[in-house]
């Protein structure tokens, strides 16, 4: 947020300047006409900044003054270069933005696998934390009694999940609604991992990248990240005509539309 200020009040700090040139004065808005028409330029003005400030993120420059004649220019219907030639310099631009976003996402996922790499090393050696073959990782809070789920059946659970530093990205139990979804369309880890639960057990779930998401952005989970789940199986279903088959869908991950392995 502090970026995004810094940025802000250049983009207006530019403007202002721009404007002070132009020897513009401010104008009284009084009608609807007059407000609706400011809002346009606001909302222009806001967009735009947004842009500036994604694009200095990633390390590229920007001079906002000559963004400002730009924009001038363009409504004045006497830009500087053809539309041909603005397209090419955009492309240039989205060049040089796309390199550097694989940079950031590369040095990220690199991040996410050493903490994860050593949150599983150092989980493992916990009292009670069982390592299956594919290196998934399970504590048992409580045991159940009812069955266990078949790789088929349809279960219904309540969740909380966590990043490794303590982050939670959901937690079902706030929305006071369980999920209720097919074992075979969610992520390889809850594949494996829920079949060994009775129902009305909770287990705690660590989750190499390998089994959740892979390399893959999914919501706020960043890309290879490893997950950290405690899961309520609630109910065990046979498969049949109701089963959802949508994976987690109440997630509350910026749309994110389910559970289902993503890589």
């Amino acid at each position: 947020m502090k970026k995004f200020a810094k940025t802000s009040i250049a983009v207006v700090t530019g403007l202002s300047l721009f404007i002070s040139a132009s020897s513009m004065a401010n104008t009284a808005l009084t009608t609807d006409t007059q407000k609706e028409s400011y809002s346009i330029g606001a909302s222009l003005g806001k967009y735009i900044s947004s842009q500036i400030y994604s694009q200095t993120e990633l390390g590229a420059e920007v001079d906002v003054d000559l963004v400002i004649e730009g924009v001038v220019d363009a409504l004045k219907n006497n830009p500087q270069f053809s539309d041909e030639e603005i397209l090419t310099f955009l492309n240039q631009r989205a060049e040089q933005l796309n390199a550097a976003k694989t940079a950031v996402a590369e040095k990220a996922a690199l991040q996410n696998m050493t903490a994860g790499s050593n949150f599983l090393t150092n989980n493992k050696k916990l009292a009670g934390v069982t390592v299956t073959e594919s290196g998934l990782q399970y504590e048992v809070i409580s045991e159940g009694e009812g069955r266990k789920p078949d790789p088929q059946d349809v279960v219904t659970v309540h969740y909380k999940g966590y990043l490794v530093d303590g982050t939670e990205f959901d937690n079902s139990y706030e929305r006071d609604e369980p999920n209720r979804f097919a074992l075979m369309s969610v992520i390889e880890g809850w594949q494996e991992g829920i079949p060994l639960m009775n129902q009305g057990a909770i287990y705690k779930f660590s989750i190499p990248s390998t089994l959740a998401y892979g390399e893959k952005q999914v919501g706020i989970i960043p890309p290879s990240s490893t997950l950290v789940f405690e899961v309520e199986l609630v109910k065990v279903e046979a498969p049949g005509e109701n089963a959802h088959g949508m994976g987690l869908s109440g997630m509350g991950m910026g749309g994110m539309m389910g559970m289902d392995k993503a890589h």
